[in-house]
């Protein structure tokens, strides 16, 4: 699973595409590992959530069962909508690299990073590093135009674009963190996996051998219910994104 992958490409997408006020500063196209990277979490309340680094809060958002937004499922057997309760969604930014609350200095942070930019969602909730941000709840959408993925086949990495086939911005569901040491913090946030090995598109990629991983990417419109879903409820949303709305295309060098 590639940890590279681009930002929105313009401010005015973060309103149509998840409802919130956009950055007043766009951050470079790319994002990698211990790079900074925009992601967008719940906040309680507008007293409770103080907008950081002139990141302003958007309206509130219905919440849904995930079920509703299950491309090509019937929504017969999708559960009572939650209702449409005051979640404001806060666009934030932070370092792409989960640091743990745990971890000794910032050096360290810096090491255990790299490593956590991409987790598995099957570990998300017993693994060291994610467990005790599973269990707060601190779950986030990190928005992207698209991600990039190495492609084996001809037994060379082919860095290939993945995107939505219409173009329009995915919504990938992810975990934040914020790490603090005296005066010094750390925000930080890390990409949920599902497994790829059946999908149609992403078992393309990834070294031959090992397991296929794609992002959790997140239907449209179910953004709200995956901040807002009760624990108990949040691993429904971590499904294989259809392959039929998802187009690859190798990477042009300059």
């Amino acid at each position: 699973m590639s940890t590279q992958y681009e930002c929105l490409k313009s401010a005015d997408l973060y309103a149509e595409a998840f409802g919130i006020a956009p950055p007043e500063t766009l951050l470079g196209k790319d994002v990698w590992p211990r790079q900074q990277g925009f992601f967008i979490r719940k906040a309680a309340a507008p007293e409770a959530a103080a907008p950081q680094a002139g990141l302003p809060l958007s309206p509130s958002v219905p919440l849904v069962s995930p079920q509703d937004h299950l491309a090509g499922e019937a929504a017969e057997s999708a559960a009572p909508l939650m209702p449409a309760a005051a979640l404001l969604l806060q666009l934030a930014q932070g370092q792409f690299g989960l640091v743990p609350t745990w971890v000794k200095s910032a050096s360290d942070a810096k090491l255990r990073s790299t490593k956590l930019a991409v987790t598995r969602y099957e570990t998300m909730s017993t693994a060291t590093a994610t467990r005790e941000t599973w269990l707060k709840g601190q779950r986030c959408i990190i928005p992207m135009q698209a991600f990039i993925e190495d492609d084996w086949r001809s037994r060379k990495a082919v860095p290939t674009r993945i995107a939505r086939v219409d173009g329009k911005p995915m919504g990938l569901a992810g975990l934040w963190e914020r790490w603090t040491q005296g005066e010094e913090e750390i925000v930080s946030y890390t990409l949920l996996t599902v497994n790829a090995n059946s999908h149609a598109l992403m078992n393309r990629y990834g070294q031959n051998g090992n397991e296929k991983r794609m992002p959790a990417i997140l239907n449209e419109g179910a953004y709200g219910a995956w901040l807002g879903a009760p624990l108990d409820k949040a691993r429904e949303f971590m499904r294989a994104y259809p392959a039929q709305l998802l187009l690859a295309n190798p990477v042009q060098k300059k």
